[in-house]
């Protein structure tokens, strides 16, 4: 080991020269290469799926093979503005109807039993009967205006014997109104009697099946109960409320949705006069589609307007929800790098929407598996 005293000591100016050189010597390099900032690439952690700190996600090509995932090339173009709304299914007057109770009184079966759901049925079919609720004091003026009148009718009876007898000597008017006073008693009698025995008969007003039905044996329903509904399922119609009055005459088309997978196809039938709830009701015809409709049932409507709109349409999956609550896209930045865009979009129809703002032609966007795409953490 060398003697530290026989280290020779540098002079001062030449020591700080070379710190000088060491701290600064990274600062310079060789010619022909540049040391320009530029921003470091992504970190990725292993090989998963994962957010990056920038808030895009970093996904492998296998992941995306499990996810099903699907871009498209975005194309910008004029698309036909679509307007929604609420809707719901409602009875076409010309083939479904209503039952009523035209009386109170007790519901009770008829001979091939009360009207069940699901039922189909004739027009004119009976479907129940209504006893009349009579009190025990009307029943008694009844009965006793019953006996009245059998007593009248007996002694009506007798005297037109009588004049029949005496035809040679009786003038043929007085043959003539006693018989007109026993055919009016007997008249009066018969109607009598039907009252203490007379039931409603709840008859099907149309062909169909029965969408509600709201009697049981034994019930008591007051007078105007609605006691059944039928419905034609071939031919319903949808109400929905607009709240702007021009809509009424730019409809071109309409669709509706019941939920995911359940589209039907609709057709403008006309537009009220009345405000119904500060807006103007509108009716459609379904037409067709896959979807199981059940009465009053709520309908999302897509109303296709004849107003353009300049977008890019997409499929409706294609547009989540972030953190935000915003309306958002995913962008395919790289083989497996995805951004997201906030946009802004205006429905097309029931499958596909026009993003207005947020996203330019040319990019490639995801239409299927977003919603797995947007899970990732």
């Amino acid at each position: 080991m060398k003697n530290p005293a026989r280290i020779k000591r540098l002079p001062l100016p030449l020591a700080a020269c070379l710190v000088f050189g060491m701290s600064t010597g990274n600062l310079f390099a060789h010619e022909g290469h540049k040391h320009d900032d530029a921003p470091p690439p992504p970190l990725v952690r292993g090989d998963g799926p994962q957010r990056l700190a920038d808030g895009s996600v970093f996904l492998p090509k296998p992941t995306q093979r499990q996810l099903a995932l699907r871009t498209t090339l975005a194309e910008a173009g004029t698309q036909p503005i679509s307007v929604e709304l609420t809707g719901k299914i409602v009875l076409d007057p010309g083939s479904g109807g209503r039952v009523q109770a035209m009386i109170a009184g007790r519901v009770e079966a008829p001979p091939e039993g009360i009207a069940s759901l699901g039922q189909s049925v004739k027009k004119g079919e009976l479907l129940a009967r209504v006893h009349p609720a009579v009190s025990p004091l009307e029943r008694g003026g009844q009965t006793a205006q019953a006996a009245e009148l059998r007593a009248a009718l007996g002694v009506a009876e007798k005297r037109l014997a009588r004049l029949r007898e005496l035809e040679a000597t009786v003038a043929r008017k007085d043959i003539d109104a006693a018989e007109a006073d026993v055919q009016s008693l007997r008249e009066r009698q018969a109607a009598i009697s039907r009252s203490l025995s007379h039931h409603d008969d709840l008859r099907a007003p149309v062909s169909g099946v029965v969408a509600a039905a709201n009697v049981v044996a034994g019930q008591v329903v007051e007078a105007r109960d609605v006691l059944f509904e039928i419905i034609d399922p071939s031919n319903l119609r949808v109400e929905a409320l607009a709240y702007d009055p021009r809509l009424a005459a730019d409809i071109a088309a309409a669709w509706g949705s019941a939920g995911p997978g359940q589209e039907v196809l609709l057709a403008f039938v006309g537009a009220g006069r009345s405000l119904r709830e500060q807006a103007i009701p509108l009716l459609f015809r379904v037409e067709g589609g896959n979807a199981t409709l059940a009465l009053n049932q709520p309908l999302k409507v897509i109303a296709q307007t004849r107003s353009q709109v300049k977008g890019v349409p997409l499929p409706a999956a294609a547009i989540v929800k972030n953190g935000a609550n915003q309306d958002i896209v995913w962008i395919k930045t790289a083989a497996e790098l995805f951004q997201s865009r906030p946009v802004r979009m205006q429905a097309l129809d029931g499958t596909r929407v026009a993003v207005v703002d947020g996203l330019a032609g040319g990019e490639r966007v995801v239409v299927n598996g977003a919603a797995l795409l947007n899970q990732v953490r």
